[in-house]
Order: structure tokens, then sequence, then C-alpha cells
């Protein structure tokens, strides 16, 4: 009985190994082991414990920013955005690849979705490269790590989802964010200039006419295409960082500027409301229910003393608090290679964060690295759900082998980040000190 959280925890991993549906794994096992340890006055603890999830205020934040992001695939931003900075950057070695990562910039900025970002930057980026002779490997790592970048930079689903979780200020998580998000977008972009240095025939310069024009209508384009993401971001981001808006309702702004963005593309419709509709229902539900077995889960494991295991087995880690951050991080990256960042924010980031506040860690700084270090779950094989969107609409001459190939020196890249802001803990905290001091 005294390792019975022990057992537990065993148990959902073998379960979740085995393939079975993560909801009804952690309910399921919640359950049994609820009943075991506590009897049937476990059922007089559970309802209480699912109403305190389902009315969270905070958490009405990811329904909300899930229908922006759908709103603003189907607008056509994205489109708009590949196209001018395509041609933005075309005439320099890499030049394609690099209007990628700016396009997956804004877009994770202004949607957070990583698989619409990846399919339609799948869809209408790839071919392109393809045409100019940009090596496959090049153009599929770059189009996939580019789609993640929505997981990191503000609004981002799984900030809030921590923020929650972790019981640090949303806002100043999504403050905290800006300037690792940068950090790694630089690092995108130099390592895409040294490799088209290093292999010029990786990613030539552009030489058609279409993509070199610098004309007035080109201009008037690129306005077009950047203003309005921008100043979705701007009311999005803005009216949280000057204090104004609490995250759930800057959604709130967000979705309704998203559904004006696309009235004002001409692509709105009855019709593209109800499939927004549809897929913000969808995706919402899976996040909750996964939500609910997993606040049952913590429930029982808490119960039975699984954080006092925890505690004691940290305690006596060598190197002491650092000891235990490179546990923890190890622990997230390799669940990433099974789980997605749902799964693991649900199911580790509970068990893990207080760990971190035992040993001293700043919530703040140790969200933001738990955010990185889950980004880099869409892009490890087997189970990265980038490598499957962008292999379901790359072109026949793409093979899955190029694709997880291409994906490698970007998941460098992003340890490389990781590392950065675990060296300099002000890359995450300084911002939101320097905010706050004015509020």
């Amino acid at each position: 009985m005294d390792y019975l959280a022990a057992w537990m925890f065993l148990t959902l991993t073998v379960l979740l190994l085995a393939g079975f549906p993560v909801a009804f794994t952690l309910l399921g096992t919640a359950l049994f082991y609820g009943l075991i340890g506590f009897g049937w006055n476990f059922f007089n603890l559970l309802p209480m414990r699912i109403w305190g999830v389902i009315t969270n205020f905070t958490l009405v934040a990811v329904p909300l920013f899930i229908f922006m992001g759908v709103m603003l695939e189907r607008s056509g931003i994205a489109s708009d955005l590949l196209k001018s900075m395509g041609m933005a950057f075309g005439r320099i070695k890499g030049g394609l690849a690099i209007s990628v990562v700016v396009v997956g910039a804004l877009l994770g900025a202004s949607t957070g979705i990583v698989g619409a970002t990846v399919v339609t930057m799948g869809l209408l980026a790839l071919p392109t490269m393809m045409e100019h002779g940009y090596r496959n490997e090049l153009s599929t790592g770059t189009i996939a790590s580019s789609g993640t970048l929505g997981q990191i930079i503000p609004p981002s689903i799984v900030l809030v989802l921590l923020g929650d979780i972790i019981g640090v200020s949303v806002g100043d998580l999504f403050i905290g964010a800006v300037i690792p998000g940068l950090i790694l977008v630089i690092l995108y972009i130099v390592y895409i200039i040294i490799i088209s240095l290093i292999h010029p025939e990786w990613a030539p310069p552009i030489k058609d006419d279409r993509f070199l024009k610098k004309d007035r209508s080109f201009w008037l384009y690129l306005l077009k295409s950047l203003v309005p993401p921008l100043m979705l971001m701007i009311a999005v981001l803005g009216s949280i960082f000057a204090g104004i808006a609490t995250p759930t309702e800057a959604a709130g702004v967000g979705a309704s500027g998203a559904t004006l963005l696309c009235i004002a593309n001409r692509r709105f419709s009855l019709d593209v409301l109800k499939t927004v509709m549809e897929t913000t229902v969808q995706l919402t539900s899976m996040v909750f229910i996964i939500l609910v077995g997993a606040a049952a889960f913590g429930l029982v494991f808490r119960g039975l003393g699984g954080d006092i295991i925890l505690r004691d087995f940290v305690s006596h880690l060598p190197f002491g608090k650092w000891g235990v951050l490179l546990i923890v991080m190890v622990v997230v990256f390799i669940a990433g290679f099974f789980l997605d960042f749902i799964e693991i924010t649900f199911i580790h980031i509970p068990v893990l964060a207080p760990i971190m506040k035992a040993a001293g860690f700043d919530p703040v700084w140790f969200a933001i690295l738990f955010a990185i270090n889950l980004q880099t779950s869409f892009l490890t094989p087997p189970f990265g759900f980038s490598l499957f969107y962008l292999k379901g609409v790359a072109p026949p001459g793409v093979s899955t082998l190029e694709i997880y190939k291409g994906i490698i020196p970007f998941v460098l890249i992003q340890l490389v980040a990781l590392i950065i802001v675990i060296c300099f803990p002000q890359t995450a905290t300084w911002l939101p000190h320097f905010i706050n001091s004015f509020r």
C-alpha cells in the first residue's frame, strides 16, 4: 500500500504505451486505484474536483483561442503571408525557408494551432520550395518546426494550461514567452543562413520574376497581408500586457477580431462559421475530457502519497536542485517521443511542477522551460504530430525518412534554446518584471 501511487503511475504508463485512449486511461486508472486506496468514499471527493475544473474561468480562454486560430486559418491570411514573405525574401539564398519561419512566427502569434499552421504551409510552401530546387530535408524540417512556434509564441494554448496547472498568471507567462520565442525564431533563421552558405545548392535564390519584382503593387500587397495579423496580435497581446484585459477577455477579443478579418477578406459564410464552430467544439471537448481525467488522476495520486514518494526520490538526487531540473527536463523530453503536449501537460506537469517549486525555482521561468520542452513533442518520432500533418499533405516526391531527417537539426536548435533560457533565466523573467513595474 505504501507504493500504491508508484504502481498507479506505472499502470498509466503501460496502458498509454499500449495505445489506449488518454482520457479513458486516466479516468479508469484513477477510479481503480481510488477504490483500492479510499473505498467508496472516493466518489464523494471526485465530483468537487471535476466541478472545480469545469468552472475555472481561466480555461474559458482555450475554446476562444481555438476558435480564433481556426477562423484565421479559414480567412486566407496564411496564404497571403506566405506569398508576400516569399516575394520579400526570395532573392537571397535560403530566402523561401526564412519566409516560412517568419510566417510560422506570425501565425503562431495569431493562431497558436500547430496542425492548421503546418498543414497550411505544407500545402502552400512545400511545392514552391521543391519547384525552386530546395532540398527536401531542409524544406520539410523548416515547415514542420516553424509550425510549432505557436506553442511558445503567445497567445499559446499550452501556456494557458500551464498557467492554470502551475498556479501562475497566464498574462505573465505570455509576456515571459516573448523573448524565448524570438530567440527560437532567430536561431532557426541563423541555421538556415549558415546551411545555405555551406550548401548553396540546398537553398538556391529564386530567379522567378514573380518573386523579384518590387513595384508599388508588391508593397501594397505586403502591407495588406501583414497589417491584419499584426493588428490582431496587438489587440490580443497588447491588451494583456497593458493590464487592460485578462487572457480570457483578450481571447474573446481575438475570436471576434478573427471573425472580422474573415469577413473583410470575403471568406466568411454560414458554412465557414459552422465548420469553425464544429472544429472548436471537437478540439475543446478533447482538451477538457483529458483535463477531467487528469484532475481525477492527480486527486488519487496525491491522496496515495505519490508526491511524497517523488519528493523523497528527488531529495536523494546528486547535484542539488540543478540535478532535479536536469532530470525533470529529460523526463519531459523523453515523454515527448511517445505522448503529445496535452497528455504531457495533464499527466506529468501536475506531478513535476511541485517538485520544481519545492526546489526554489521561479514558477514563470520553469513554466517557460516546460513550454519550450513540450514544443519538441511535435517533432520527435515516432509520434510527432507535425510530422504526421506534413506527411499527409506532402507531394509524392517527399518520403517519410526525409521528413524525419529534416527535423533533427531543428530539434537540436530547440534544445539549444532551452539551454539558453536555463543558463539565462532573465530571458523569461525580465520582461514580466519590467512590465509589471508599470502597473
